[in-house]
């Protein structure tokens, strides 16, 4: 007989997963069928391959222990080595046992992707955080999305317990987030919403031709802080969190971000790039508000604008008076 407690920074991982991590030599088949002949159970109950589990929960396994826990015939993979990054380059906002803010440079993702090996977010955290990084099976993991240029605040869960929260949190809306941006155009009122339905932006073509294309509900909020008869600097807050949702939505009324490249005004951006010097997209998270995941109080936490964006404002004749 095997038996697990729960512990704080396992709360919330699904069964089978936690499973898969204890019992790294059994293969993910048999796990299932142990837990379908009632082999595992929780708290002395019946379980179920995706429930969630929580702190004090106890997991009893009938079964060999040596047999059960022993090495893998294969052997452990070994982790790939982490690219080389300097981790003093990390721009820390806000850092506790939870949680980090990081103010994310534009150009730098914040995942691996297509054609992204090295050098992301989460390799400047990881490298940061050294053995830290991992905690209870946990790997501290950005809690949100931010486009790959746009620059700013951005989130990071250290513990398991606490990307559960952030991910409740973003969900159902409870995080406030003001961005900054300079548009096209000169805007005809103070302030506006745009509550304009987006497609779905990771759909399949498979989908696409069997339900047609699924709309999303979206809703941006913008205010004009400065203006002239060229450009306009925004503040906006997005009360859904669809991909490119401030940048579609800008474009879609006509007042395209400045150096977009997917949604933009192509020739609106060689001439502030020729007479500004604006080499990246002019959209910049400037502050979150959230629950803190450990004791639920409101934070706040706010990035500065970059010093080639101030310079933009400065050229543009839109800085400060």
């Amino acid at each position: 007989m095997i038996e697990y407690r729960i512990e704080e920074d396992s709360t919330g991982m699904r069964l089978d997963k936690y499973l898969r991590k204890r019992l790294a030599s059994v293969p993910t088949s048999h796990l299932f069928k142990m837990i379908r002949v009632k082999k595992v159970r929780v708290n002395g109950k019946r379980a179920q391959p995706e429930q969630l589990l929580a702190a004090g929960d106890v997991i009893t396994i009938r079964g060999d222990e040596k047999q059960l826990t022993g090495p893998s015939p294969s052997g452990p993979r070994p982790p790939p080595p982490p690219p080389p990054v300097d981790p003093s380059e990390l721009v820390i906002l806000l850092e506790d046992d939870w949680m980090m803010a990081v103010d994310k440079p534009s150009g730098m993702a914040v995942h691996t992707g297509s054609g992204i090996t090295g050098g992301t977010l989460v390799d400047y955290v990881r490298a940061y955080l050294g053995p830290k990084a991992v905690r209870n099976d946990f790997t501290a993991s950005p809690a949100h999305r931010l486009d790959r240029e746009t620059s700013g605040v951005i989130l990071v869960a250290k513990r398991r317990p606490a990307m559960v929260h952030f991910t409740e949190v973003f969900t159902e809306g409870k995080a406030r987030k003001r961005y900054l941006t300079l548009v096209k155009g000169k805007m005809s009122k103070d302030s506006g919403v745009i509550d304009l339905p987006l497609s779905e932006h990771q759909q399949t073509a498979e989908s696409k031709a069997r339900r047609g294309v699924n709309m999303q509900e979206a809703l941006t909020r913008w205010k004009v802080i400065r203006q002239s008869s060229e450009v306009a600097l925004l503040s906006c807050s997005i009360e859904t969190g669809r991909t490119h949702q401030i940048r579609r939505h800008l474009a879609a009324v006509g007042h395209p971000v400045a150096g977009d490249r997917k949604y933009g005004d192509f020739g609106f951006n060689r001439d502030v790039r020729a007479r500004w010097g604006l080499k990246r997209l002019f959209l910049h998270a400037e502050r979150i508000e959230f629950p803190h995941p450990q004791h639920g109080g409101k934070v706040t936490v706010e990035a500065r604008l970059p010093p080639e964006l101030k310079d933009i404002l400065k050229r543009a004749a839109l800085e400060p008076s």
